[in-house]
């Protein structure tokens, strides 16, 4: 069985107030192409809500009212309960949000027709480590599913960059490798051991990160302390002494405290195949563990021909059985489908 965990859909009225692929909202063609290449359901989601995965002067992606959410999640349901062989969905979530937005996305999950979350590697600039996240996270521990970690429409450093292209396929690549890198480090996994986070994108570069996570939580260069934070004003920060899971570690006035073991939190989350790069993938694959890797392609709107993807894995240097768990068998388990109606 080929599981894609990363796909979307839009409804119709969405495509006519923000600008789109056309792809978004074309379910039979996405359908008929996922039937021709062998996939056999696919979890579809938001990014952004009802909102725009695109620069719209006015539209603030992260001011949503829950009726309007509810409208969106109540389409998306409708359409996975006309074809529930082929679609689940995952429920928006502003990882920042007050506790009405929360309470609302507790009330979408009851819904079989979604298996998980999905939320941004940041919010207008800021990181996952922010403390007012903590609620978002322990929400999706209580809830046991899986969150899609997903770049957002304007990532971080893209402020001043007009070329859309750029935006999409390098800004938001930056945005995961920094959000999943943060989370990894501000210790969410000390703290809520049950988290079951999947980096879009591969997870960007976050394969790369682990010594370097490592060496940021213990700046050995700073002779046992650590530099000033950079922010004006901002005094040294305090020597850091390991605690226990979970803990901070020493005392400072950092908003963010860094894990004991950034490195081992980055390599229990979970990365999908959207990538479409063999070397990606493969360094994904050394370092993570197929076990760790979920098929994904990110279409619509991406528009290399599925079977590239599905080809991509089949070349992987990994056993067939390996193999077979990347296309379905990982996400099966992780996304608990064989005991879900």
């Amino acid at each position: 069985m080929i599981i894609d965990i990363h796909g979307h859909l839009s409804p119709p009225e969405a495509a006519k107030r923000f600008p789109m692929p056309p792809s978004l909202t074309d379910v039979d063609g996405m359908l008929a192409a996922r039937a021709e290449a062998g996939i056999d359901l696919t979890i579809i989601g938001s990014p952004v809500g009802a909102g725009a995965m695109a620069r719209v002067p006015g539209v603030d992606n992260y001011a949503q009212p829950r009726d309007r959410l509810r409208g969106f999640h109540a389409w998306m349901s409708g359409l996975i309960r006309r074809f529930p062989d082929q679609l689940r969905g995952y429920v928006y979530a502003n990882p920042f949000g007050d506790d009405d937005h929360l309470e609302g996305v507790r009330e979408t999950l009851a819904d079989p027709a979604f298996v998980g979350l999905i939320t941004t590697s940041s919010v207008h600039g800021e990181l996952l480590g922010s403390p007012r996240a903590d609620s978002f996270f322990a929400l999706a521990a209580e809830a046991g599913v899986p969150v899609l970690v997903h770049a957002p429409a304007e990532p971080v450093g893209t402020e001043r960059v007009d070329e859309i292209g750029f935006v999409e396929q390098i800004g938001r690549f930056g945005d995961v490798t920094l959000g999943m890198a943060m989370i990894a480090f501000a210790g969410w996994l000390d703290k809520y051991p049950g988290l079951r986070l999947i980096g879009a994108t591969g997870g960007g570069a976050m394969a790369l990160l682990p010594e370097r996570l490592q060496t940021a939580a213990r700046p050995r260069h700073w002779a046992g302390g650590a530099p000033p934070s950079g922010r004006p004003g901002a005094p040294a920060a305090a020597p850091r002494t390991a605690g226990p899971a979970g803990e901070p570690a020493g005392e400072g006035p950092a908003a963010v405290r860094a894990s004991a073991d950034p490195a081992a939190a980055l390599r229990r989350m979970y990365v999908d195949t959207s990538p479409f790069s063999p070397a990606h993938l493969s360094l994904n694959a050394e370092v993570l563990g197929p076990e760790r890797m979920l098929f994904g392609t990110d279409s619509p709107p991406m528009a290399a021909p599925l079977e590239d993807f599905i080809h991509m894995i089949e070349k992987l240097p990994v056993d067939a059985a390996a193999q077979q768990r990347i296309l379905g068998g990982n996400a099966q388990d992780l996304f608990d489908l064989r005991s879900r109606p």
